[in-house]
């Protein structure tokens, strides 16, 4: 299993203790055109962050005592309350705007049904390909948005979403190498194709955003292959330092000043 466990288990117990928050005095609120354009999509997004994630915190507990890596249930436990973090502050600024929480949305359901059919593996294969798409959804949405309050929410999901996704695809690169070079190759394979058509569906759901951020369809989808290719395509390559991803989620990019607040690269 993954030698750099140890490693991420004491990342993820010192970002619990420390979460990145957007600052209260932000304002919140956002214009009639804005709320009608993203209502709809960002409860999608809220919905498909709420999960109580006992499936999947099973699924570690398994392979970690199969495997020996004692560390993964308690991983898994601490990335799932991210999560749910991620939920609750998506459902407080809802709330502020008037927006309604959904219940119900097809293709949330159709991957948590995915999910629980899956084994260790495939149930990592289809949380990663989800928070790929979710990258370029929260960038999107970042751009489209005058509201300082929502622009800080998305650079904070962004921060930790690329944490979560270096740390996914090490583990799902692990696995695949024990299958062997063409059993990995033909996993890859189909991963690929799983997640453009993830992204296709993103993109029939969210195009309002999507569009308000700069993308077209095909922008939108290329977007989404090279990030993928980024992260996934070859062991050996694009594969984010943990460290510069860690570096990068410590250092909150929204900065206030005497005359309110700015923005740092």
């Amino acid at each position: 299993m993954l030698p750099t466990l140890d490693m991420w288990l004491a990342c993820f117990e010192r970002r619990a203790a420390n979460p990145l928050r957007a600052p209260d005095s932000l304002e919140a609120s956002l214009s009639a055109e804005e709320r009608d354009r993203i209502a709809r999509s960002i409860a999608s997004f809220q919905l498909g962050e709420q999960s109580e994630g006992r499936h999947f915190l099973a699924l570690a507990r398994r392979h970690a005592a199969e495997h020996d890596c004692a560390q993964l249930p308690r991983i898994t436990e601490l990335f799932i309350r991210e999560e749910q973090r991620h939920a609750a502050t998506l459902a407080t600024f809802m709330a502020a705007n008037a927006i309604p929480l959904r219940r119900h949305d097809w293709s949330d359901r159709i991957f948590r049904r995915l999910r629980r059919l899956a084994g260790f593996e495939l149930a990592i294969t289809i949380l990663v390909t989800a928070e790929l798409v979710g990258i370029q959804y929260y960038r999107a949405l970042l751009r489209s948005s005058k509201s300082q309050h929502l622009k800080a929410i998305c650079s904070i999901f962004l921060q930790d979403e690329a944490l979560h996704v270096t740390y996914e695809c090490e583990l799902l690169l692990a696995l695949r190498a024990r299958r062997g070079r063409v059993p990995g190759a033909a996993a890859t394979r189909a991963h690929q194709a799983f997640h453009l058509v993830t992204a296709l569906v993103a993109w029939c759901g969210h195009r309002r955003v999507l569009r308000a951020g700069g993308h077209t369809m095909r922008g939108f989808l290329v977007a989404c292959a090279r990030h993928y290719a980024l992260y996934l395509d070859s062991p050996g390559s694009g594969l984010p330092s943990t460290r510069a991803v860690t570096r990068a989620r410590d250092r909150p990019r929204l900065k206030a000043g005497r005359h309110g607040a700015r923005w740092t690269r």
